[in-house]
């Protein structure tokens, strides 16, 4: 007899709009090292996939960052690469169960774009590390609260 846990995914949404015509915004987000750069830098975020990265289906990017002071590994994988509409990231090592990052591009009109953020994630020992999910739920408020303004921050002085 075999006995499953089945561990809660979790959905976080965000979105912006800028001032920004679609190909400026997406060329952006096609630029992995921007990553450090509209990451809270107390995560002491960095890409150490080395040379540079030709993002497309298939891109593998490691990264090494701190949270809550534990020095993490994490691996990911373009599986989606639509320019300029959208590309997917998904973890395939680190610190959650799943995580699957969807990056939308929407055209508003010539000049603006709207940018979506969906995280489907699902955290690690469950049915154990979904009790933990509160500050899970709030660290990753935080990190893309603060994303977004970098990004707006990065246009605005352009």
């Amino acid at each position: 007899m075999r006995i499953y846990i089945r561990m809660a995914e979790h959905i976080l949404k965000r979105s912006l709009e800028l001032g920004v015509p679609r190909p400026e915004v997406f060329q952006f987000f096609s630029d992995a090292a921007n990553l450090e750069r509209i990451t809270p830098p107390e995560l002491s975020f960095k890409i150490v996939t080395p040379g540079k990265i030709e993002m497309r289906c298939g891109t593998l990017i490691d990264y090494r960052l701190n949270l809550r002071g534990l020095p993490l590994k994490w691996r990911t994988e373009i599986s989606v690469w639509e320019p300029p509409n959208q590309f997917v990231d998904q973890q395939l090592f680190g610190p959650y169960a799943q995580w699957i990052h969807r990056h939308t591009f929407t055209a508003i009109d010539r000049d603006r774009t709207l940018i979506e953020d969906e995280v489907r994630y699902r955290l690690p020992l469950a049915p154990l590390g979904d009790l933990a999910h509160f500050i899970v739920k709030r660290e990753l408020a935080y990190i893309f609260d603060y994303r977004q303004k970098a990004v707006s921050d990065y246009f605005a002085g352009k």
